[in-house]
């Protein structure tokens, strides 16, 4: 099998990314009486869509749509060769693309099944794991989840090296002969002025960090998986295929290993069983859609539960861990009576709104030189830089909302369930160019009321913003607000809370009192790398208790948030893939 093309006539077409590229995609529109569904298709490293081409016709799916993308820095899309602002730069760029298909060919998301390979299968997998789309499948072709780097150390050293001396690009050492045994494809790929040999090092590192989150945490994908594991690959590693594999929370998922396959796996020379399997697998999904994953009771049961419950387990004092938290414990309390940020967490909880608002502003203090370059430091940890830009995502979808309500000639009228200070919300409003006829502030905290209305007034908003005490998972209260909010957001509430029926609750508050048509910005905390020493060395706002937090994965955020009547229609995500602002439209009752 050599076919390096198809013989349906592709559409060339470019679309905008959130950056503002305009990046090149193929479209083969279905040949038969009726189009079922699309396949989307995503290359591997170095590559570009064409040379997935052949899969058009090799699949035999007359009856769907094909798609394939060139990637930014690659093929026929524009930028510097090789190389993306950022791997989630990249996953965003998926998720941008798959909407745009739905918008501009008017294929629903749940009508696609996509097929990716190597680096492109590592973009996916963080897209299912990030934005949880509701696609109809996916098959992952020896996704790259550890590229094999044969010179020792070679990861921290390409790490120190970027460090030092900032962007700059490897060139893929691996040659032809070693993707495949199919001369033709080996040819093709020594000869196209398309391939792209170098990748930033910025991107090979992002890519490594990615891998391994989604590989850890594959318990969060729950989309019907098919996985393709080529049995003599030089390229990528083995054991994190079939450690993802194991882990996927996906009911439905199937795993064929292919002995003697090189990389290119949909590529090799005597692929034709494979492209059978993946065929099967498309239509068996269509023929027979399975029912989804319901994790609306994951607090009970599951990854995230059994991770929460292990975390809130006291360490034996005297054993090595045991000691060691201790000790961070006390480092803590040393640092508290130097930095400000350190004290105020032991003084008010370290998840309470009096710390966000400290993190927000972002202003070291504490005793000279030490003190603030201990809070410095302090500020500048992965969790607090995630909350940061999360406020950000947060101001962007609430403007962006509020733009929505402008243009459908409604009123814009705020009302957050849980506001800390309400710094954001009030950030959002003086920042957008609609008027807010109306802004609720509520919080349970009489800290947070107090302070809460003091920037009310520093703004000089009394005359369309109140600041009032209430609880937030109170459905009555919230149902019963006056006048009804058009628009509501709920950030960083949900995350501190393991228990689904308090956030059943309070969602069917706010779906009582959002009018039909306005809107819910709501965040979610589907990773955290600190996750243990949160929950051993921080304390809550639960008077001292620790802070021990369960993870929701977006998959379960967003099916709460859809119970509550309200249907997601955008997302932001951290480089890091730590916190989530999504934005979602209550549906006409």
């Amino acid at each position: 099998m050599t076919s390096s093309s198809s013989s349906r006539a592709a559409d060339e077409l470019h679309f905008r990314t959130h950056d503002g590229e305009s990046l090149f995609y193929r479209h083969w529109p279905a040949s038969g009486p009726a189009r079922r569904g699309a396949v989307v298709l995503f290359h591997r490293g170095h590559e570009h869509g064409a040379r997935m081409a052949h899969l058009v016709d090799e699949l035999d799916l007359p009856d769907f749509d094909f798609f394939a993308w060139d990637a930014r820095g690659h093929g026929r899309s524009p930028g510097q060769r090789g190389y993306s602002p950022s791997f989630a730069h990249s996953v965003r760029d998926v998720q941008t693309f798959i909407e745009h298909i739905g918008t501009q060919h008017s294929i629903e998301e749940q009508d696609i099944h996509v097929v990716a390979q190597s680096v492109g299968a590592v973009l996916v997998s963080t897209w299912a794991h990030d934005y949880a789309p509701k696609v109809r499948g996916l098959t992952l072709a020896s996704p790259a989840f550890k590229v094999k780097l044969y010179v020792p150390f070679a990861r921290s050293g390409l790490a120190l090296m970027h460090k030092l001396r900032g962007l700059f690009f490897v060139n893929s050492y691996v040659k032809a002969k070693f993707l495949t045994h199919d001369p033709e494809r080996i040819a093709s790929y020594d000869s196209d002025p398309l391939i792209t040999r170098p990748i930033a090092v910025n991107i090979l590192l992002d890519l490594y960090e990615a891998a391994e989150r989604v590989v850890q945490d594959a318990n969060a994908i729950v989309l019907p998986t098919q996985l393709l594991v080529s049995g003599a690959d030089w390229v990528v590693h083995h054991k994190p295929q079939h450690a993802f594999f194991e882990r996927l929370g996906s009911r439905v998922k199937e795993k064929i290993e292919l002995p003697g396959f090189f990389h290119d796996t949909l590529g090799e020379r005597d692929r034709a069983p494979a492209v059978q399997s993946v065929r099967a697998f498309i239509l068996k999904l269509f023929d027979t859609p399975p029912e989804p994953v319901d994790l609306r009771e994951a607090d009970k049961a599951g990854a995230t539960a059994d991770e929460s419950r292990a975390l809130a387990e006291p360490l034996a004092p005297l054993s090595p861990r045991g000691a060691y938290w201790a000790f961070t414990r006390a480092g803590l309390k040393l640092g508290g009576k130097l930095s400000r940020g350190i004290a105020l967490g032991h003084e008010t909880g370290f998840d309470s709104g009096s710390t966000l608002d400290y993190v927000y502003r972002n202003e070291a203090a504490g005793a000279p030189l030490v003190g603030r370059l201990i809070d410095r430091t302090y500020l500048d940890s992965i969790g607090w830089r995630g909350i940061r830009q999360r406020k950000l995502h947060v101001e962007e979808l609430l403007r962006e909302a509020m733009e929505r309500l402008a243009a459908a000639q409604r009123e814009v009228r705020v009302m957050d369930i849980a506001a800390g200070h309400g710094r954001y919300v009030l950030d959002a409003v003086a920042a957008s160019p609609v008027k807010a006829q109306s802004i609720l502030l509520r919080d349970y905290s009489d800290i947070n009321v107090r302070d809460g209305q003091h920037l009310i007034a520093e703004r000089g908003l009394q005359d369309r913003a109140q600041f009032v005490q209430a609880d937030a998972f109170d459905r009555v209260s919230l149902a019963s607000v006056m006048p009804r909010p058009t628009l509501a957001v709920v950030s960083g509430l949900y995350e501190l809370f393991p228990d689904n029926e308090m956030v059943r609750r309070s969602l069917a508050g706010v779906g009582d009192a959002v009018e039909d048509g306005g809107w819910l910005v709501y965040t979610g905390q589907p990773w955290h790398p600190q996750l243990e020493m949160i929950a051993r060395a921080l304390t809550s706002h639960r008077q001292g208790q620790a802070w021990v937090m369960r993870r929701r994965t977006q998959a379960e955020m967003d099916q709460l948030v859809e119970e509550a009547g309200f249907r997601k229609v955008a997302q932001r995500v951290d480089e890091w893939g730590i916190f989530t602002v999504s934005l979602a439209q209550r549906v006409e009752r």
